[in-house]
């Protein structure tokens, strides 16, 4: 039913610019004002979202770890530098794999549940499917919204024409297609289907969690079916999109409805994106499992919030306070003298 609910409601915002630029003749409303207000709204509230979390405090280091930690004897147990990272260095490497390779996906494993001859049996085996489709539909939007900038920018730059030319290197049909149209269609198509067919994501899958997916595969088959079908005035269009950088707003008549559709969903995916999970991309740079080295046993690390008139209880003192009670409790104690009660130290 989540599914079903997202997926009507993304036909509903199909049908509003629709029934506005063909019924209403609302064509500045939806080819200026909508998409102008929604950058502002996508602008302000991404910055936002950003500094209310660079500005959250950070008083202990939680790195996430997979790996060895550097010993005291290097030769005997080698550290994983990437996954149990010391230094400023390692952590760079293990950011820059995680947010460019999407490493932590890559190492996903599945875990299942079956009966054995005697007993149940506990298996884990790789999982690299879901990497392949997150990895393939995420370079696939971001290649396709680096191409846009052409229709912003002028001169465009050369790896905008780079990209475009990399993208289409197949030639496959006229006009080319992109490879990153498809792979960005299936990447969505199985991510989705993921979703719903999967018994135990599909339990943990919210509105929240359809709505993305449905909205974004529905601005890629409109912008898929003005490029293939509609053959909308790509010349009006870079009038109208280098309007609004210049601010000098103009919609030229020649522009047809499929397009104001394109630009409508586009801009309810950027209204949408502060205040939903697709901020994900500005959070993973601030996530303290991921940006901190894990250096917590070879330098201390002082509270910033505690209170300084407060005296620091170390573990010698601990011991002294309640060493008898974890003696008769068999805790093992550094110094067995504290675990002796006081009529045993007199006799």
């Amino acid at each position: 039913m989540n599914a079903l609910y997202s997926l009507l409601f993304v036909f509903l915002l199909v049908l509003i610019p629709l029934f506005g630029v063909d019924a209403a003749h609302m064509r500045t409303f939806f080819g200026v004002c909508v998409p102008t207000t929604a950058f502002i709204i996508f602008l302000i509230g991404f910055v936002y979202k950003v500094i209310i979390w660079g500005r959250s405090a950070v008083p202990f280091r939680i790195p996430t770890t997979g790996g060895q930690f550097r010993s005291y004897d290097p030769e005997l147990f080698k550290q994983n530098k990437l996954d149990c990272p010391q230094t400023g260095a390692q952590t760079f490497f293990r950011m820059a794999l995680e947010v460019l390779a999407f490493r932590s996906l890559f190492r996903n494993t599945r875990v299942s549940l079956y009966q054995g001859k005697d007993y149940p049996v506990v298996a884990y085996k790789s999982s690299k499917w879901l990497w392949v489709f997150a990895i393939t539909f995420h370079y696939s939007f971001f290649i396709i919204a680096l191409r846009h900038l052409r229709l912003f920018l002028e001169p465009v730059p050369f790896f905008v024409n780079g990209l475009d030319f990399v993208d289409g290197l197949l030639q496959i049909g006229a006009p080319v297609m992109y490879l990153t149209n498809v792979g960005l269609v299936l990447g969505v198509l199985l991510l989705l289907g993921r979703r719903l067919v999967l018994p135990r994501i599909n339990y943990i899958s919210y509105v929240s969690d359809y709505f993305p997916l449905f909205l974004i595969l529905a601005i890629a088959l409109s912008g898929i079916y003005m490029r293939y079908y509609a053959k909308v005035d790509v010349i009006a269009i870079k009038e109208l999109t280098m309007g609004l950088v210049t601010f000098s707003y103009t919609v030229p008549e020649t522009i047809a409805a499929p397009f104001f559709v394109h630009v409508f969903l586009v801009s309810c995916l950027m209204v949408y994106f502060p205040f939903s999970k697709l901020m994900h991309m500005p959070g993973v740079f601030l996530s303290p499992t991921r940006n901190l080295p894990n250096d917590t046993r070879a330098k201390h690390h002082v509270n910033p919030w505690n209170d300084p008139n407060i005296k620091a209880h170390a573990y010698a003192d601990y011991e002294k306070q309640f060493g008898v009670p974890m003696a008769e409790a068999g805790l093992p104690l550094d110094n067995p003298e504290n675990g002796k009660a006081p009529a045993e130290e007199e006799a």
